[in-house]
């Protein structure tokens, strides 16, 4: 018989590996991944300078044992150049040979590319985002006082421009000043999360980081980055410019469809998927960070508990039980230390306000729709520990 195919080595693609085994130990199972299919935690990505975390001690389990103990076959460094849908085949390229690979089903754990803006500037092909361990061994590496030591946990202090000030700049932002590197970030909202938090909350976070040592440059974008001798000279909109040793660009994610476009698949802000995770074609699902999901309101959700909550409805799903995919309220923890968050956040198309609690103004935020039901939560600092009390009043 023609084995189940995964596609991508991510969170996604392992967790419904491993869930699918649980359920089925004798259907052949291929993962195609273009990087080595080590498993790692991606959100561990974001506080690893903090603790001296170098990009090998992140790897929780090699791709060779993970492969071995849930019996699959692993075919890593191996790009997939098209998905033929009606012949139920993949054409893959490995070491400059081409393969026709059938399958039985196809499941897409694409993930997401970082969204680039354009830049101008002598050094512009120096801004970095890091969306993968590779990125940040890469990006470790230009910290590190031993380029060629990628292993090195030791970091000299740099100076490091972020763009964005959204949940992966912020995070990082944290991190950088916790190894002891100056940061700079830049963003063209008036605060940190403007998309994600109230007023009050982003203003105590911006706050939070400033006293740990971030210089923030709100209303401003990055024009242009040009290298000297030593240094990149980073030219915002503002006028100003910052002297810094790297530059990261945490704008944002943009799911993965570029192959599932090319296959004829149904594409919107991702891969369109029905509550079974199936995509516009037969034999073909799709979840993760490339999904665009109906049980979330085709809302596209690039966090940890959807995929593992997918992950689970896919795999019964595949091994033959149709289980439709229903999210339960999945709270976000933003890690930043100097001001730990705990975030729910309603649809985007729920109408409603944010208002703080009158006894916890400075640490919990309810967001009430019309009728008065709370939609939505944010709490900050010591009130994080009432995560399950504000989940149990939040509807979805």
């Amino acid at each position: 018989m023609n084995p189940l195919i995964i596609i991508g080595a991510g969170l996604a693609g392992w967790t419904t590996v491993r869930e699918f085994r649980k359920l089925d130990t004798t259907t052949p199972i291929v993962l195609v991944t273009s990087d080595n299919g080590d498993f790692y935690a991606k959100p561990s990505l974001s506080n690893a300078f903090g603790q001296k975390r170098s990009p090998a001690q992140l790897v929780t389990t090699p791709a060779a044992k993970m492969a071995e103990t849930q019996n699959v076959t692993l075919m890593a460094h191996t790009r997939v150049e098209a998905i033929d849908t009606a012949a139920q085949t993949l054409q893959l390229s490995h070491a400059g040979a081409s393969t026709t690979l059938a399958y039985s089903q196809l499941v897409l754990a694409l993930g997401a590319q970082p969204i680039r803006v354009p830049v101008q500037g002598n050094a512009a092909n120096q801004v970095r985002s890091i969306n993968s361990l590779d990125d940040f061994s890469s990006f470790h590496s230009a910290l590190s006082p031993h380029a060629e030591s990628a292993e090195s946990s030791e970091i000299d202090s740099k100076t490091v421009l972020i763009m964005g000030a959204g949940l992966i700049g912020c995070e990082f932002a944290n991190d950088l000043l916790q190894a002891g590197h100056t940061v700079h970030v830049v963003d063209p909202a008036t605060r940190p999360l403007a998309l994600l938090l109230p007023e009050g909350a982003g203003l105590q976070l911006q706050q939070a980081l400033a006293a740990l040592g971030v210089t923030w440059h709100f209303g401003a974008t990055v024009q242009a980055v040009d290298a000297d001798a030593t240094r990149l000279a980073v030219r915002l909109s503002d006028g100003s410019v910052v002297q810094a040793d790297a530059v990261l660009s945490a704008i944002g994610l943009r799911a993965d469809t570029t192959l599932a476009v090319a296959a004829g698949l149904q594409c919107e802000r991702g891969i369109v998927v029905n509550d079974l995770l199936q995509t516009s074609a037969a034999h073909v699902y799709a979840l993760g960070d490339c999904a665009q999901y109906a049980s979330a309101g085709q809302r596209t959700l690039p966090y940890v508990m959807p995929i593992m909550n997918a992950a689970r409805a896919l795999a019964a799903t595949l091994a033959g039980t149709a289980t439709p995919l229903v999210f339960p309220l999945m709270p976000v923890s933003v890690k930043t230390p100097a001001l730990p968050l705990v975030v729910s956040t309603a649809h985007p198309a729920q109408a409603g306000l944010w208002q703080a609690d009158a006894d916890a103004a400075d640490g919990v935020w309810r967001f009430l729709d019309p009728e008065g039901a709370q939609r939505g939560f944010v709490l900050a600092g010591k009130h994080t520990a009432r995560r399950m009390e504000l989940a149990k009043l939040t509807l979805l």
